[in-house]
């Protein structure tokens, strides 16, 4: 008999009994139910595995008996119905307690009756599907509002038992919507909020406590909205955001949710790699318990995605509960096991895709957690391997339900683009991917960019971007794949660049341009075929991505690389440096990029672990740097304080090219230049001027090796400008208190700006090997000369002179200086005439520049506005090297100072002194001739002189009149100032300190003269030594560099163990002593018998000394006395 048959015989079976009837619709649940164990009436529903779109697509479709059945109950009279709903509520009720053959016969029985011939098992849910039909066609509401309160009064234990009871309220919500909504609402009210929820009661109480009878209420409750919601066809829309909010309701406060989301189901914490899920899913209830809840929320969301899919006008409607909804499928995400068994994810993952497309859209925060808990659901999973050992049984193989899983997200992707065709969408959905496509698990890796690059070609087959933003961000997301170019695994690598070019693709696509398209499309397509074999060079892809990006998100692309350098592992960091050096070598670096790329080099630096990427870094830098040198400059002057550690080596980058850096040094010349008036300048700006950096930096560029070269170079300008600068900066007002010699002391106190500038100034001299010219000052005083306003023209005086006397790079500085002269700026022409007229007193001037050329220079300076210029250039045009004749007439003026000085007692010592300095300074290197060794004899008499003054005075005179003979007389004045040493090595102990300043620089002065070995570390004990350690050194100095004179020296110094001075007579004994002990053999080869005597003479004479010192120290010597005596006479 067919299903379509007539149902005629049903009229007869209203006089029957109703328990009759009961009994043989009874075994109709077991229609359509297939067993897959767990006992006898444990059934699972059977879900045919479809496609990922086709869950949701799959329209609804009722039993082929449905119609013929509606049909008969249609013409059945009231009492007709009410006694088969009273047949059906008592079989419901009784079906778990009696399902036996013979129940199955008397359906079979009834089933003839009814001409429905079914030969094939009945679904279970038969039984419910009837009733829920029955209650459909009722119109009286009264009868359905009372067999749907039996209806759930039934138990919600099983699982069959609650989708039957959701589907019969389901179809009978179709005709009687509001009547069933009031009678859910009531039993979420009076059974819901008062069931036993909660996980923790023990197994006694379950079975004593008849509240469990109400435990999955909830369950059931959403199975019901769900089945509502497929049942409600064209009244979809007026209730489906009551559904909906009740979805929400059943599942938010269950306390298996409630436990762990904190009371309401909330946004997804920050996902990231390494995070277990574990840790997300809380820990309130059994998994089994939760599974249910999570399960019958699912089942009712997908039927609620199905009834919106299926009704047309849904597109249009505005929807209030899809982030709600959302948020719920989101925790059921967090809350899936670390293994895959089943189709959850991907169901979860299609709901969500299907919300994502109703209006209105989702804000970017919702969609923002809904990418993290996807991603982090699927990403997080262990290796497929582990997965197929972890599964429990029966095993499902993880491979087939990850992918399905995979395919879910891929169309939640594509949703969202085909919501907003835009390259601002793309970005937002890339940049989700970030914490995956740097984690450190391969897998996480790999995942992600297998997610991109489907995502990536098929925007590039198959959607058209609409709008053409070009957000910077894409650059920083095409860096993160760039470094993945080196991955481990094959796949990882290769498609990492395949998404790259697909990126390029989208970008030319927005263009328009079809030939850059095809050609991206070729390379593309190269990629594939390549790098299945080898890895080869990926320069041309490189130079793609900077064709194609705009200049924001070049530097975005920039930026990630060198994020990417302080990567603890060699080769990520390894490749950042080589991509960031073939972007740079690309030429395709904007100056506009310049500054926000070094400064996130700069603060990377530091934590760069490995030196071949620093180096390579650094190569960088001088690419960037011979592109673009002055943007480079300015942005390294302005990174930091000069003597910043990170900042050197990207000046050293710099350097690493002798054309750079010569660029480099005239750029910060310029810089140093930079000087605004003082009236334009604020207290709280100085020390951001442009000079003032640039000052710093010159400063610790001296000290750098690699710059030792170029400030030779550039050491006349570097001059002037630094002599300059100091002006500049008593112009300011910007005056700190220079340490006293004293005083120098290890100070970690960063200097001020004038301290900086005099201590670049002394380290111009001291870098570049001009020692002396340091020494000269630093023995004077010189350099104290520079901390004042008042003594600053002294100081560079007494600099110009010692540069002359030196020999000093006379002609660039001399030529600066020419330059300066002309300068509009009154410091300048300071500079310059005090420079010049200086060096005017050299004889050597001649050789730069002719004298008709400097009168023209000297005759300019006369027209000066400032006093001290005119001032000096006229002291210019009258020196000696201006007026030959004036030569002639200071030597007669000197002889006759020097025939005054040899006087007995001359008058006025000091000025004589003073007066025959000045006349030798002025008469230049010529000097004086013969009289020259008159007057050193006359001096060395007045080193033992009782004033200090004049001791003083002629000891530092000495030094003058040493170089004064010309060439006739040098050797002979030579011979004299070695017969000055023992002198002026015992005055080093003078009494007086201005006396030992000067005997220090005179000393000094007669070892350059005599060309000592050891001038540079002679002048080093001089200026720092302090204690015997000094002593000790200065004496090895001088005897060291002397060697075959120690027995000259022994008896020069034997004549000073009559002094009446005591401090001399103490040198004299420790240096006869120091002879005797570390160079007797050598006093034996040299020393005479008559040299022998002599100083045995002077020697007894300590013997009779009332000085116990002295007396002491005969006793000490007295045996090395005797034995060289023993060996001299041999």
């Amino acid at each position: 008999m067919t299903v379509g048959a007539s149902l005629g015989g049903f009229q007869e079976e209203v006089n029957r009994d109703p328990s009759e009837l009961r009994d043989r619709l009874g075994g109709l649940v077991r229609f359509g139910v297939r067993d897959v164990g767990g006992g006898p009436g444990v059934v699972r529903p059977v879900l045919r595995e479809l496609p990922s779109r086709e869950i949701l697509d799959e329209a609804h479709s009722s039993p082929p008996w449905e119609e013929v059945l509606v049909d008969r109950i249609r013409v059945m009279s009231v009492m007709e119905k009410s006694l088969v709903l009273e047949a059906v509520r008592q079989c419901l009720q009784e079906q778990n307690q009696r399902i036996g053959k013979e129940e199955a016969a008397a359906i079979q029985e009834l089933l003839s009756t009814l001409n429905l011939d079914l030969k094939q098992p009945l679904e279970k849910n038969f039984l419910f599907h009837v009733y829920g039909l029955m209650l459909r066609e009722s119109p009286g509401g009264d009868v359905v509002r009372k067999h749907l309160a039996g209806l759930l009064e039934l138990s919600h234990a099983s699982a069959s038992q609650r989708a039957g009871i959701a589907l019969a309220v389901g179809i009978a919500a179709a005709t009687h919507m509001e009547l069933v909504w009031a009678l859910l609402e009531h039993v979420g009210r009076t059974k819901f909020l008062r069931a036993p929820h909660t996980s923790s009661a023990s197994q006694g109480e379950r079975h004593s406590n008849p509240n469990l009878h109400w435990k999955w209420v909830g369950s059931t409750s959403l199975l019901c909205y769900g089945q509502m919601a497929m049942r409600a066809q064209k009244q979809i829309l007026p209730w489906v955001d009551n559904i909906a909010s009740r979805m929400v309701y059943y599942y938010s406060s269950s306390s298996y949710v409630s436990a762990a989301a904190g009371g309401r189901v909330c946004a997804a914490p920050a996902p990231g790699p390494g995070r277990p899920v574990a840790a997300l899913t809380g820990a309130g209830s059994p998994r089994g318990q939760d599974h249910i809840l999570r399960k019958s929320f699912l089942s009712a969301a997908v039927m609620l995605m199905k009834a919106l899919k299926r009704e047309s006008s849904a597109q249009g409607y505005k929807f209030r509960q899809t982030a709600e909804l959302v948020h719920c499928l989101l925790f059921a995400l967090q809350k899936e096991p670390d293994y895959l068994v089943s189709t959850f994810r991907q169901k979860i993952i299609l709901v969500i895709a299907g919300l994502s497309s109703l209006r209105p859209s989702l804000t970017p925060t919702v969609k923002s957690t809904i990418l993290q808990t996807c991603f982090q659901s699927l990403y997080q999973l262990p290796p497929i391997e582990s997965l197929r050992s972890r599964c429990p049984p029966p095993k499902s193989d993880p491979m087939v339900l990850y992918q399905k899983a995979a395919q879910a997200l891929n169309l939640l992707l594509q949703t969202f683009i085909l919501e907003n065709k835009s390259m601002d969408e793309v970005c937002f959905l890339l940049q989700h991917t970030e914490p995956w496509l740097t984690s450190d698990r391969s897998e996480e890796r790999e995942r992600a960019v297998q997610t991109i690059f489907l995502l990536l070609k098929c925007m590039v087959e198959c959607v058209k971007l609409t709008e053409e933003a070009r957000p910077s961000v894409l650059g920083h997301q095409i860096g993160l794949l760039m470094l993945l170019w080196w991955d481990r695994v094959e796949f990882t690598k290769s498609h990492a660049r395949l998404c790259v070019c697909l990126l390029l693709q989208l970008l030319v696509q927005q263009k328009g341009n079809v030939m850059e398209f095809i050609y991206l499309n070729k390379m593309k397509h190269f990629e594939e075929k390549v790098h299945k074999d080898l890895d080869v060079t990926f320069y041309h892809l490189v130079q793609a991505v900077d064709d194609h990006l705009t200049v924001a998100q070049h530097t975005q692309l920039i930026l990630t690389l060198l994020r990417a350098l302080s990567n603890p592992k060699h080769a990520d960091s390894d490749l950042a440096s080589q991509l960031l050096l073939m972007v740079f070598e690309d030429h395709s670096i904007k100056p506009e990029q310049v500054a926000e790329i070094l400064q996130g080099l700069f603060q990377e630096l530091p934590a760069i672990s490995f030196k071949n990427v620093q180096q390579t870094v650094l190569r960088a830098v001088t690419v960037l740097g011979t592109q673009h040198t002055q943007e480079t400059v300015e942005v390294l002057l302005s990174l930091c304080h000069p003597s910043e550690r990170w900042v050197a080596p990207l000046w050293k980058a710099l350097a690493s090219n002798n054309q750079l850096a010569r660029k480099v040094m005239t750029l910060l010349y310029i810089k140093l230049k930079l000087r605004p008036p003082q009236l334009l300048v604020r207290l709280s700006e100085q020390s951001e001027l442009m000079s003032m950096l640039a000052l710093g930096t010159i400063y610790e560029l001296l000290y750098i090796r690699e710059y030792k070269a170029i400030v030779h170079w550039a050491f006349a300008g570097i001059l002037l400008g630094l002599l300059t600068q100091l002006h500049y900066l008593f112009e300011l007002g910007v005056v700190e208190s220079i340490p006293e010699p004293q005083e120098d002391v290890l100070d970690m106190k960063p200097l001020g700006p004038c301290s900086t500038c005099l201590e670049a100034l002394k380290g111009l001299f001291w870098t570049t090997n001009y020692w002396e010219v340091f020494a000269y000052l630093k023995l004077l005083r010189g350099w104290e000369l520079f901390g004042h306003v008042e003594t600053y023209t002294e100081g560079v005086t007494l600099l110009a002179r010692a540069m002359a006397h030196y020999d000093c790079e006379v002609k660039a500085v001399l030529g600066q200086a020419v330059i300066c002269l002309k300068s509009a700026e009154e410091r300048d022409n300071i500079v310059a005439i005090l420079i010049i007229t200086e060096f005017l007193n050299s004889q050597e001037l001649t050789q730069y520049m002719t004298r008709k050329t400097m009168n023209k220079f000297l005759t300019l300076g006369l027209t000066n506005p400032s006093h001290l210029v005119r001032a000096l250039s006229l002291t210019g045009l009258s020196s000696v090297l201006m007026q030959p004749k004036k030569l002639q007439l200071l030597r007669t003026r000197m002889l006759v100072l020097v025939d005054s000085f040899q006087k007995p007692e001359p008058k006025d010592l000091l000025g004589l002194m003073e007066i025959m300095g000045d006349t030798l300074h002025r008469m230049g290197p010529q000097g004086v001739g013969a009289c020259s060794l008159k007057l050193a004899q006359r001096l060395r008499q007045l080193f033992e002189n009782e004033q200090e003054e004049v001791r003083g005075g002629a000891i530092l005179l000495y030094g003058d009149v040493i170089y004064s003979g010309g060439r006739k007389y040098q050797q002979a004045l030579k011979g004299h100032a070695f017969q000055s040493l023992v002198p002026l090595l015992f005055h080093l102990a003078d009494t007086c300190p201005q006396v030992v300043m000067k005997t220090k620089f005179t000393f000094l002065r007669c070892a350059i003269l005599l060309n000592w070995e050891f001038r540079k570390q002679l002048f080093s004990k001089l200026a720092w030594g302090r204690g015997l350690s000094a002593e000790s050194d200065i004496f090895m100095c001088m005897v060291e560099s002397n060697f075959g004179s120690c027995h000259l020296f022994l008896l020069q110094a034997a004549v000073y163990l009559r002094s009446p001075h005591k401090n001399l007579k103490r040198t004299a004994m420790k240096f006869i002593g120091g002879i005797l002990q570390d160079y007797f053999t050598n006093l034996c080869f040299y020393l005479k018998r008559s040299d022998m005597k002599l100083f045995r003479t002077q020697f007894e004479v300590l013997k009779q000394e009332q000085d116990s010192a002295s007396r002491r120290f005969y006793r000490n010597f007295l045996h090395e006395v005797l034995e060289l005596s023993r060996y001299v006479s041999q």
